[in-house]
């Protein structure tokens, strides 16, 4: 090979990419002021211009708490919102986001109580409404902070008129809501245990609460078996005699037996009222044989225990040796009758045995200690055996053992003053003084301390307990029939229950899984209860009779009652006079009536916001197409949306639920500030850009949980580097592009192989998007642009692009694809990077009022789709992994510098392979300067791929000179006398160039 001494700069002549789009991003830079022009072209309004006339895609948004900065799972949230939204206006549909918040409720009332506590203020002392006023103004205030958060995420929406739980119009709906509810009749006051704080003294929803290692007392009870229940005992089976002679007859020794119970909360003794069994569990009486000196569980003691359990029982009593009895079968148990243990302190009545499907053998003693005062499970069993228990004589009334400060009431005799839990959380002396009375009265057999998960309030972060309260209730099992809301009629029962549970079923679910959880929750929940005892909220708007209890059922009072809400909020109810003002000329002794003043809990507000958003608003749609929120939203917002919805519209307002999981550590562990793993979106933002954070939102698999840390992030930008360089090689390309078309039928196999690739993309990413799956466009789209793109068209075309003439059709045909690829590419990928797509976008059409964000995704032709050509090309490429391979290590061992000094012997063996290549330029495709292909099984030390069959490459190197523009290595340079030192190519090429350039210049 020789080179040409030639100096003239060729590089000047070649069509070298050229563009401004800089290689670096400059994110954190270059976001805000392309957040600036949307604002100032008013973007969002010309998207709702735009879009005017279309079907209407509508997910609405699960309002976030307006108290405190986003963190990086409402960021998550917010993106997938985003994209959603965006995707769907690009495929053609009106897709408006109406951003909102929730406003009321405990959070902000527990910062403004905090505040005064810091002063030293009694929030007693201050008029209520003035209180109400500041939790406003403090709510307002983080609207306005997450408002801007979520705009610098780059979503986009209605950020100047967003939906609030806390406008006079929401207030004002939210209570119309509730009325309709009263006015149905499925709204009761009803007394029935409560998850409830202490500390922030009122009744908890689920949603509310979450689950942190406590440490309880346990304890081992005995409770008296009553004699005379025995008599009737007929069933005691399968008597075990193990090496000694039973003294006495089993039903004598179950007479004086005890019925065992082992309880993590001694305070809730005083509460018993039954004691719980299981049909399923075999139960076994046991005689303690042997005990330690001074032990609780003394020699002659018998005990009924679950036969599973009753090693660890003894063991727990420190029981040296006992006999079994006998087995006792649920029949025989469903007749006994226990004393309380404390029945010295006039706990004297009889403790009912009942069959619970709740009970287990799990852990403790197979019988489940029953205080229907302080547990849902317990009420539940308590009124489901009501009859039965009132038809043996015993009284079905439930106490109230335990007051809102969570001090023992008159309803714990010989325990008044005892308390639960204090103002601040911490453990009062309820179990140590129960306990005492237990061991001083004998009944206590064991005892001990166990570390377990129990609730605890999410704001404060203190324990909770289980109290039994007046609250006001939804049915969730009544009979609706008769009362006009829509619902399903076709059903035997029409409840509120049922509703739900047929709503879900005609719902989607993203991820599937979803259904399961929702359905589980509902169809299992209790009563859904509706009041707190708080100040900053919408009120429980009903007027309850003194004496009746009745609700009053007005629509003029309701209808004045919403007027006023309408003018002057909520706090309407709240003002001096205000019963009298809705109740005069309406009820003749408005003294004789309450005007409730407990608030409902803030999940109707949440659960009601399709009435007061989506209803109200003409740019939006009633029901919404999707709700997107955190699993943890199965119990909250999607729960309470989907039971206001159908108690009062007979469906759900949703026709897609998506979930998306927590964001973890980048170990795996939950993000804490004590650990020092969070990770803030607004670090994220500040260092790489929120592009960089919406790529990892996209690359993630939502559905389940995601992790999120420095390499993780690291990961994220190197994959953004390579797809800017990507677009940026592109647009430097299409600088050369000057519009002209190509006939398809003209172009190389090469680039109908591009457009056969986009056919096939636009079909995955247009249903990828419909179907939520984000992660499955990122990797595609990721792939194809550095691997089919940068790594195989792109590096093939490069020679074609840089130096072919001006007319070449090869080269024409390549621009125009490049073009439909970057419009594809760039709109496809503008939901989700929506600033680096603009910037792109904007660099290839710089006009003032231009923006990506105003297109739709491009109509890609079917009939570029051409699946033979494909397959052919699956082949020829399979033939240039081999080449390159080979290449790759004759480069590593410097038999040559670049591919194009190469012209390696291709030897193949497959007949099919030999049919793919024919009409191809192998060497154009490799990138090398020549290539020979030789039929048959190349030599054995030929470079061979194990998954390339009949396949082998031997290198060697080109022969002939370099050529000064194109540098490849041929035999025919100087065969045009007027270039010496070209290829014929090349020689033409600057034929035209110089051409161009004399008729430029005249």
């Amino acid at each position: 090979m020789t080179d040409t001494t030639d100096t003239r700069d060729y590089s000047k002549t070649l069509f070298l990419p050229n563009t401004e789009f800089p290689m670096r991003a400059g994110l954190p830079k270059k976001e805000p002021e392309m957040l600036k022009r949307w604002d100032e072209m008013n973007l969002y309004k010309r998207l709702r211009e735009d879009a005017a006339g279309r079907e209407k895609f509508v997910l609405h948004d699960g309002p976030p708490y307006a108290n405190g900065n986003i963190h990086i799972g409402t960021a998550l949230n917010k993106v997938l919102k985003d994209v959603i939204t965006r995707s769907m206006q690009m495929l053609g549909y009106d897709s408006n986001y109406v951003p909102g918040w929730d406003c009321h409720g405990l959070p902000i009332e527990w910062k403004i109580e905090e505040q005064y506590r810091a002063k030293g203020k009694n929030k007693n002392d201050v008029p209520i409404n003035e209180f109400r006023k500041e939790c406003r103004d403090f709510a307002a205030n983080w609207i306005k902070v997450q408002s801007d958060e979520f705009r610098r995420l780059g979503v986009e929406g209605d950020f100047e008129t967003p939906y609030t739980t806390m406008a006079f119009s929401s207030e004002a709906l939210i209570a119309k809501e509730l009325m309709k509810f009263a006015m149905s009749g499925q709204l009761y006051r009803g007394s029935k245990p409560v998850m409830w704080s202490v500390v922030e003294h009122t009744a908890l929803a689920e949603a509310e609460v979450e689950y942190h290692d406590y440490e309880s007392d346990t304890i081992f009870v005995k409770f008296p078996i009553q004699p005379s229940s025995v008599d009737g005992v007929l069933v005691v089976s399968d008597i075990v005699v193990p090496s000694m002679q039973i003294p006495e007859p089993p039903l004598e020794m179950l007479k004086r037996a005890s019925v065992v119970i082992w309880t993590t909360t001694p305070w809730t003794i005083p509460g018993n009222r039954a004691i719980s069994y299981s049909s399923r569990i075999k139960y076994g009486l046991y005689e303690v044989t042997a005990a330690p000196e001074g032990n609780w569980a003394k020699v002659g003691d018998c005990y009924v225990l679950a036969k599973s359990l009753a090693e660890k029982v003894k063991a727990a009593a420190r029981i040296e040796d006992w006999n079994l009895v006998c087995d006792i079968d649920a029949e025989s148990l469903g007749r006994l009758t226990c004393a309380h243990p404390l029945a010295d302190l006039g706990y004297d009545f009889s403790v009912p045995l009942l069959d619970g499907d709740h009970v287990t053998d799990e852990d403790g003693t197979g019988f489940v200690h029953t205080a229907p005062s302080h547990g849902g499970e317990d009420f539940d069993i308590w009124m489901e055996k009501k009859a039965e228990i009132e038809e043996r004589g015993i009284s079905s009334n439930i106490p109230h053992p335990v007051d809102a400060e969570g001090f023992f009431t008159k309803d714990a005799p010989g325990f008044e003053g005892g308390r639960v839990i204090d103002q601040n959380g911490k453990k009062g002396d309820a179990n140590k003084v129960v306990i005492d009375k237990l061991v001083e009265a004998g009944a206590l057999i064991a005892r001990a301390r166990l570390k377990h998960q129990y609730p605890h309030s999410w704001r404060s972060k203190k324990p909770i307990i289980f109290r039994n309260t007046p609250q006001w209730f939804v049915h969730m099992d009544r009979d609706l029939a008769g009362y006009g809301l829509n619902g399903g009629a076709s059903n035997e029962k029409d409840t509120l229950r049922e509703r739900a549970l047929n709503a879900i079923e005609d719902t989607r679910f993203v991820p599937a899984a979803g259904k399961n959880r929702l359905y589980g929750m509902i169809q299992h929940r209790p009563d859904w209860v509706l009041s707190r005892q708080r100040a900053w909220g919408v009120p429980i708007t009903v007027f309850v009779n003194k004496e009746t209890g009745e609700i009053l059922q007005d629509q003029e009072v309701n209808d004045r009652v919403i007027k006023a809400f309408e003018e002057e909020g909520a706090d309407a109810w709240f003002a001096d006079g205000a019963k009298e003002r809705f109740l005069e000329g309406r009820i003749d002794d408005p003294a004789a009536w309450d005007k409730v003043n407990d608030i409902l809990d803030v999940w109707f507000d949440s659960g009601s916001t399709h009435a007061f958003c989506l209803e109200q608003r003409p740019d939006l749609k009633w029901p919404a197409d999707v709700y997107l929120e955190g699993s943890d939203q199965h119990r909250g917002w999607f729960h309470s949306s989907l039971l206001e919805s159908c108690g009062t519209r007979g469906r759900a307002p949703y026709d897609t639920v998506i979930t998306h999981g927590f964001t973890m550590a980048e170990d795996g562990r939950k993000m804490s500030k004590s650990l020092g793993n969070q990770v803030f979106p607004q670090d994220v933002i500040k260092d790489n850009g929120a592009d960089i954070l919406r790529l990892w939102v996209m690359s993630t698999d939502y559905g389940e949980d995601q992790r999120i840390g420095k390499e993780i992030i690291k990961t994220n930008v190197d994959a953004y580097r390579k797809l800017r360089n990507t677009l940026r090689w592109m647009l430097g390309s299409l600088a050369h592009f000057e519009g002209e078309d190509v006939d398809i039928a003209d172009m190389p196999e090469l680039e109908r192989l591009m457009l056969h690739r986009l056919v096939e993309l636009d079909a995955l990413v247009r249903k990828a998007y419909k179907d939520f799956d984000f992660k499955r466009i990122v990797s595609t789209l990721f792939n194809f642009m550095t691997i089919e793109l940068s790594a195989f068209y792109f590096d093939v075309r490069k020679d074609t692009l840089y130096c072919d003439p001006y007319s070449s059709t090869r080269r024409r045909a390549a621009l125009w694809v490049i073009d439909q690829l970057f419009e594809c590419l760039v709109t496809w990928l503008a939901p989700m990077l929506p600033f680096t797509m603009e910037e792109a976008w904007l660099s290839r059409f710089p006009a003032e009022e231009e923006t990506v964000h105003l297109h739709l995704f491009p109509e890609v032709p079917g009939e570029w789709r051409n699946d033979e050509l494909a397959a052919k090309w699956a082949k020829i490429r399979a033939v240039r992994r081999v080449i390159t391979g080979a290449l790759e290590i004759e480069r590593r061992e410097k038999g040559i510098g670049s591919s194009l000094e190469a012209a390696p012997k291709v030897f193949i063996s497959d007949a099919g392979l030999i049919v793919a290549l024919e009409g191809v330029d192998l060497a154009e495709v490799s990138i090398t300067s020549g290539i020979e292909i030789v039929q048959g099984e190349g030599p054995h030390d030929a470079f061979r791929l194990d998954d390339v069959a009949g396949v082998s490459v031997v290198p060697a190197k080109a022969e002939g000179t370099k050529c000064a523009r194109s540098w490849k290595v041929l035999t025919d340079i100087g065969a045009d006398p007027e270039w010496p030192d070209l290829s014929p190519r090349d020689a033409e090429a600057m034929r035209e160039f110089e051409a161009r350039a004399a008729a430029a210049a005249q």
